[in-house]
């Protein structure tokens, strides 16, 4: 594997291209002759790594690790990389809504370390018995910046612009998150191998974003036919080190 070793990566410039927008007006309205677009995202490079060398809380936050960047499964599928339709106007409805999502400190990690949210409030959750300074970014620009001293203490940060919200601890600094808000529901978080699908696509041509913030952000256009689906193979290259 090749080894990265600085705490924080540079975000491509491919990625900093949307990494934050105006949130457009979305309209929830029938979908009728849907179609949908399933397919696996994969990776046959060598997997970049870093190291991790925590300098301080270790009863909390364990000793050195390396951590892969790229999470390669079963058939070389990439998981828990974001595929997405880009200006999408009106169709189906959002996911039911469990609550307001959470972005939780615990062990010294962000859980879940990558997370798709519509525009709104997340709840920013420290579960360890440290001091944590959470700090969200569009870009360079400060998205959130909440600091957690107390165990089990939760504050609620706002995030109206869609795009690529980078995460990382002012007080750990090997802690690192993802946050992309989307602008409407047609997205899909690929599993363990590397698959996913998007359901009730009105018909018609898209450009379609796959985005996993340590390789090459790829974007294509997709023509999905009333009723059909339209399959897909994604390749991913890692970004130059």
């Amino acid at each position: 594997m090749a080894s990265v070793t600085p705490a924080r990566i540079v975000v491509s410039a491919a990625l900093a291209a949307v990494i934050c927008q105006s949130a457009r007006a979305y309209e929830v309205t029938p979908v009728s002759g849907g179609g949908t677009i399933a397919g696996q995202v994969v990776f046959h490079g060598s997997v970049p790594t870093r190291q991790i060398i925590p300098n301080k809380d270790i009863e909390t936050c364990g000793g050195p690790r390396e951590d892969a960047l790229i999470e390669v499964g079963p058939g070389q599928g990439v998981a828990n990389t974001l595929v997405y339709l880009a200006e999408v106007d009106k169709g189906k409805d959002w996911p039911a809504s469990s609550g307001t999502p959470q972005l939780v400190n615990h062990h010294c990690r962000f859980e879940p370390e990558m997370q798709v949210i519509r525009p709104g409030s997340i709840a920013i959750v420290n579960h360890d018995p440290v001091l944590h300074n959470t700090h969200g970014y569009y870009g360079r620009r400060t998205a959130f910046n909440t600091a957690l001293p107390n165990e089990n203490q939760s504050i609620t940060a706002e995030l109206m612009k869609t795009g690529t919200v980078r995460v990382d601890c002012d007080a750990h600094g090997w802690m690192e998150g993802w946050i992309f808000v989307r602008d409407n529901p047609y997205y899909a978080v690929t599993g363990a191998d590397g698959k996913f699908s998007i359901t009730d696509v009105p018909p018609g041509t898209y450009k379609m974003v796959t985005l996993q913030p340590y390789a090459n952000l790829v974007e294509q256009d997709v023509t999905v036919a009333s009723g059909k689906s339209t399959a897909l193979n994604i390749e991913l290259t890692a970004q130059p080190e």
